[in-house]
């Protein structure tokens, strides 16, 4: 019988309310910052046949990565599944993408009918290896990151795999966080096995999997609608990540060539740099992740994030490349160039449909942690990811102080990092004239300072965006670039994009994210918006005159008319 449509939305939402209260439980009783507070943390399910249906309203960029990992438990236990097992996995060489996100997989049954799983994916604080946080940029081989966990069941049928617990508990630094954080994954996974198990009471098996097949086909029809809208042709751009964490100055290539051909679309990698040496390496799985965030982002209607919409899209990269590494090149650092990975396609994108494309952010997410030692012995350890602002687009300001969209996570609370960790936050703000220059000006950049108050400690931070700030598009202007500078005690001194490094109590780390592009050409923005902008500290006067050609007086503030019609007209000469 035809699925009433009014029935199919209702099923939608529910199974979308059932991966978001996996979600939720996540964040009520994790222990670590990064999950409770960051919500570094994605859930989805997956039918039977390892389709993922939902997703929950975190990390976009896990959206493409979960297919890959399912896939992987299938190849291994797709004959073997039983009530009350539970799967993980974190090894980006065996489906995962790097190893502080793990990945578990609980079977839903009703009654002896497999239904599919319910998938929880979370960044945990530590996995071993060589630097706190095992997401170094400068390590070399993923041998250094930590520990890795090919597919293998966390339980068998309801019986805890003690010997699992026990190797993970003895590698990491913190055992009863990592540990902690597993089982809040555990109970996310519980809740999204009892919601479907309820849905299907209601709704019956074979209605919810005739739901599950309407639902993928409607993500594909907006899917193959939205490249269809896309002029056909082949639209290429390069754009560049500073170094690879090991060889300062020496900047890694991200190309990429969008090929549409009527409603489907091919993402060539050719001329990406080879993998690299550094742990900025990105897995397949992360790449397409990337892709597909960019091609939603430009979506004219809203359809369920679900594997429908991966079926009119492929990704082509050469093994051994940075997008899609060989064993055993290290992955810690991948995020970074994901977000490149976003960048570059939009900036394909803008030579299609410039009017649908906004310009880059400030880069992507800046990973850093601070994890040491006290005077009585005592380790804590602090990692966030801090982020700021969308660049502009046409009829759409950049947009100050906000998650990445593609992350779509948070900064950490200044209390809840002061009371984490010995450290306390002496500087957070936004940065006046980060924003790139435009019609729509690009959003601002975030500062974030931090004095450690401990004994001493390692200091990991990657970022990046500093020798290739966030570019402008059809006309706009680059976003300001990224800096780090250190407080060594007696002076401050500029450090690297990616970098591990001591600090001691009274030493300070201040960075600042780049800036968001611009869209359009700057001196046609309205001058009463640049005077709004001067007034609310977002854009000096000096930066008025010469990125807007608009002319500020006062106090009290107000354009200068005949000087703004002259610094305008000087420029069209």
């Amino acid at each position: 019988m035809p699925l009433d449509p009014i029935r199919l939305e209702l099923i939608k939402n529910a199974i979308g309310s059932v991966v978001d209260e996996m979600l939720l439980t996540v964040v009520r009783i994790a222990y670590s910052s990064i999950m409770k507070d960051t919500m570094d943390i994605s859930s989805a399910f997956c039918d039977k046949r390892g389709r993922m249906i939902a997703q929950g309203l975190s990390l976009p960029l896990h959206l493409g990565s979960i297919p890959d990992a399912i896939e992987a438990v299938l190849d291994k236990y797709g004959n073997a599944i039983e009530k009350g097992d539970v799967y993980v996995l974190n090894d980006p060489y065996h489906g995962g993408m790097h190893l502080p996100d793990i990945f578990m997989f609980k079977p839903v049954f009703v009654g002896d009918v497999l239904l599919g799983f319910a998938i929880l994916v979370a960044h945990h604080n530590d996995m071993g290896g060589r630097v706190p946080g095992s997401s170094a940029a400068d390590s070399t081989e993923i041998f250094q990151e930590g520990i890795r966990i090919p597919v293998v069941k966390l339980y068998d049928r309801g019986e805890a795999n003690d010997t699992l617990y026990s190797i993970l508990g003895l590698n990491v630094r913190q055992p009863e966080v990592v540990l902690g954080d597993v089982r809040a994954q555990l109970a996310a996974c519980e809740i999204g096995e009892r919601g479907m198990q309820e849905l299907a009471g209601r709704y019956g098996i074979e209605q919810l999997e005739q739901s599950f097949e309407a639902l993928l086909d409607y993500s594909e029809r907006g899917a193959r609608a939205t490249i269809r809208a896309i002029p056909n042709g082949v639209y290429e751009f390069t754009d560049y990540l500073d170094d690879d964490g090991v060889n300062y100055g020496i900047p890694i290539k991200v190309q990429v060539a969008l090929h549409v051909e009527d409603d489907e679309l091919t993402v060539d990698f050719a001329g990406t740099s080879e993998q690299v040496q550094g742990a900025i390496n990105s897995t397949l799985s992360f790449a397409k992740s990337a892709i597909y965030f960019a091609i939603r982002s430009i979506m004219l209607e809203d359809v369920p994030n679900n594997a429908g919409f991966f079926r009119p899209i492929k990704a082509v990269a050469e093994l051994g490349s940075l997008v899609n590494p060989r064993p055993p090149g290290a992955c810690a650092a991948r995020g970074v160039t994901g977000f490149r990975v976003i960048d570059a396609i939009a900036g394909a994108l803008a030579k299609a449909v410039p009017n649908r494309i906004r310009a880059p952010g400030e880069g992507g997410t800046t990973s850093y942690s601070i994890a040491g030692y006290d005077s009585e012995g005592n380790y804590s350890q602090f990692r966030e990811a801090v982020m700021g602002c969308w660049g502009g687009g046409e009829h759409k300001e950049g947009i100050d102080g906000v998650a990445n969209p593609a992350a779509n996570i948070s900064n950490a609370p200044i209390e809840a990092i002061e009371n984490s960790a010995p450290i306390r936050v002496e500087r957070y703000e936004l940065v006046a004239d980060s924003g790139g220059p435009g019609e729509w000006r690009g959003g601002m950049a975030v500062v974030r300072e931090l004095r450690y108050l401990g004994e001493s400690a390692r200091l990991q931070l990657r970022s990046d965006r500093r020798d290739h700030p966030p570019f402008g598009v059809n006309g706009g202007g680059s976003g300001a670039p990224s800096d780090n500078i250190f407080y060594n005690g007696e002076d401050w001194e500029k450090l690297p994009t990616k970098f591990v490094k001591p600090i001691k109590r009274g030493q300070s780390i201040r960075h600042t994210t780049a800036g968001g592009g611009g869209y359009g050409d700057p001196f046609a923005r309205p001058p009463e918006q640049v005077l709004e902008d001067v007034f609310h500290d977002k854009v000096s006067i000096e930066s008025a005159a010469r990125d807007y050609g608009v002319a500020v007086i006062g106090p009290p503030w107000r354009v200068d008319e005949d000087g703004t019609s002259a610094l305008r007209a000087e420029r069209a000469k």
